[in-house]
């Protein structure tokens, strides 16, 4: 019945990946891409190669960068099925990014894997993305994480890996676009005698694309790789400034006139250490965060809130080899604190530690990895997460998994000691949100086919919302309330081939997500509302005319209990020595759709870019 279902949903979005097999079937050998295989996945405490790990990974290489229509990393992740990113406004303002019918504040971004989790509020998880320029690759862990990363990654995490090892380049990027938006970029690369430099300078800003949703972002990144006599020490520095016009991005209000200014700061050191079978990985960040929001913004002093947050965190994940397989071990220790003039001031000390051992037995094509996460807030308590990893590998192009694990989340400070009069409340009684999740997948490939899948089902309780008890209720108050139940499927595939001597390549995606939201007995509840994806499916195809010219077209299905969309962005790119050019359309047909309540999204819109090279 419930095959059935799905079918009579979305046989429609199937006409796409249709009309694309007789193209295929065209290929005449396989092009030598980026091998994935080969990659080494860093958002694990053991660094295993991607074929060798069990656990639901999607990566975006940097030909998927390459090749995307996004111009920035929101966008890019719009085009990975499971990933529901809800924005806001164009150019990636203001956006929410849920995993698996997760929370925005369930899951944990990682840059390099310096975790940049906002304790103030999951709104602002998204703000310390990077340019897109800057990046080499990124990693997104579906599934419970808390075992490996702590508590942020309740439902997935994402590692943005960054560029090393860049060749000189002096590089310069000029944009411009529908709703004024105007564009440039800065990118110098060195390579000296005991140390390799990457900086980089982008801003982008518009008018925006309805009333008060105008913008000015300034990003600023460096990246310093500096020999020593053993190991190289790697620096890395990035701040981020945005000021936006947030028109009804958080109330629905039509009185106010929102308003936002967010600055995001990362310096991070970080080095690997190999002596005899052990492997250390010390790491040495400071993250900053500030916030200011007001609610109108032409009068600033009727709710004007400020808050800045400051964590300083020391980590050293280490690995040992044996005969007996690998055994991670790992601790970091954080220090958080948060100056507020609604939430007040705050500070929490974190320390968590994590040991697991990954065995091989049966001519190492089954895996055993179990792992415990150990974890102690000075705020609310001490806590003991396990986990477990299960792969068997029939040959090298088959591989089926499953793992299972606990995963919590503690409150972010909103929800504790939020404070907006006749509207909203804190509660400092909330406690962690607790999940139990499983999943069951598997890996085929062949030649430059890959096909990937899995079920996964999450058991979440005492999640928070703002309720209503009664109808006389003046304000929503937070509360452990929620508990749902998620579960549902994947599929992935990616095919790379030949036609016309030329490389092209098409990927599919395919997510059905289902809630069982248990009887609650409020009068209304702010998040209890089902807006979770149903059915969603991606589609990313990139094409190489001449060597010269490469269209990529990506399209992606939405399917939500009020509303369902289609959306198809295409882009047009040549390169021609030391000039490249881009044409972009969004939206090409014009779809009117929201990805957040009461907050349209943008019509069909043009953006046009040119880059030279200098060196």
């Amino acid at each position: 019945m419930l095959i059935n279902n799905i079918a009579m949903k979305t046989k429609h979005i199937l006409i796409l990946p249709t009309l694309f097999i007789g193209m295929i079937s065209f290929s005449q050998e396989t092009s030598t891409e980026e091998q994935l295989d080969e990659i080494l996945i860093t958002s694990s405490r053991i660094d295993l190669p991607f074929s060798e790990n069990s656990r639901t990974i999607t990566v975006i290489t940097s030909e998927d960068i390459k090749n995307s229509t996004a111009t920035n990393v929101t966008d890019l992740l719009q085009s990975v099925a499971g990933l529901d990113i809800r924005r806001r406004g164009i150019d990636g303002m203001q956006s929410d990014i849920y995993i698996r019918g997760g929370q925005f504040n369930q899951t944990l971004i990682l840059i390099d894997g310096f975790k940049t989790e906002d304790p103030q509020t999951g709104h602002h998880t998204m703000n310390m993305m990077i340019p897109i320029e800057d990046i080499e690759r990124i990693e997104i862990i579906k599934g419970p994480s808390a075992r490996i990363f702590g508590q942020n990654a309740f439902s997935g995490a994402v590692n943005i890996v960054t560029k090393s090892n860049v060749k000189e380049q002096l590089k310069l990027e000029v944009g411009s676009g529908s709703y004024g938006k105007l564009s440039l970029g800065l990118t110098a690369a060195t390579n000296l005698e005991k140390s390799s430099h990457l900086v980089n300078f982008e801003y982008n800003g518009s008018q925006g694309y309805r009333e008060n949703t105008d913008y000015k972002n300034i990003n600023y990144f460096l990246k310093s790789s500096i020999q020593t006599n053993h190991q190289p020490i790697d620096v890395i520095a990035t701040f981020i400034d945005r000021k936006f016009g947030a028109s009804n991005f958080y109330t629905n209000n039509p009185v106010y006139n929102e308003y936002e200014e967010t600055q995001t700061s990362l310096v991070g050191i970080s080095t690997s250490i190999n002596k005899n079978n052990w492997t250390f990985k010390p790491k040495l960040y400071w993250k900053r965060g500030q916030d200011l929001f007001v609610l109108k913004r032409d009068d600033p002093s009727f709710s004007r809130n400020f808050n800045i947050t400051n964590k300083i965190t020391a980590e050293v994940n280490s690995s040992f080899k044996s005969s007996l397989g690998i055994t991670g071990i790992g601790l970091d220790l954080s220090e958080t604190t948060l100056s507020s003039n609604n939430l007040g001031d705050q500070n929490r000390t974190v320390v968590n530690m994590f040991v697991e051992h990954r065995l091989l037995l049966i001519n190492n094509k089954l895996d055993i990895t179990p792992g415990v996460s150990l974890s102690y807030y000075s705020d609310f308590d001490f806590y003991a997460f396990p986990g477990l990893d299960v792969g068997y590998s029939f040959s090298n192009n088959l591989k089926i998994y499953g793992n299972i694990g606990y995963s919590y989340r503690v409150p972010t400070y909103t929800e504790l000691y939020t404070n907006i009069p006749n509207f909203l409340s804190g509660n400092s009684e909330l406690k962690p949100e607790k999940a139990l999740a499983e999943e069951l997948g598997i890996n085929y490939t062949i030649k430059k086919l890959e096909l990937t899948g899995a079920v996964f089902r999450r058991e979440a309780k005492d999640l928070i919302d703002y309720v209503k008890e009664t109808e006389e209720s003046p304000i929503f108050v937070a509360q452990n309330l929620r508990e749902v139940t998620t579960s549902g499927f994947e599929l992935n595939a990616a095919y790379n081939f030949i036609l016309f001597n030329n490389s092209q390549r098409v990927k599919l995606g395919y997510t059905f997500l289902e809630d069982d939201y248990h009887d609650t007995n409020v009068f209304a509840s702010r998040y209890l509302i089902d807006t979770s994806i149903k059915n969603h499916f991606t589609g990313v195809f990139d094409f190489t005319i001449a060597k010269i010219i490469k269209p990529s077209v990506t399209y992606k299905y939405v399917e939500r209990p009020q509303e369902s969309y289609s959306i198809v962005d295409a882009k047009l790119a040549a390169a021609i020595k030391s000039f490249s050019v881009f044409i972009l359309v969004n939206n090409i047909f014009d779809t009117e759709y929201y990805e957040k309540d009461n907050v349209i999204m943008p019509r069909s819109n043009f953006e046009f870019g040119l880059t030279y090279t200098f060196i």
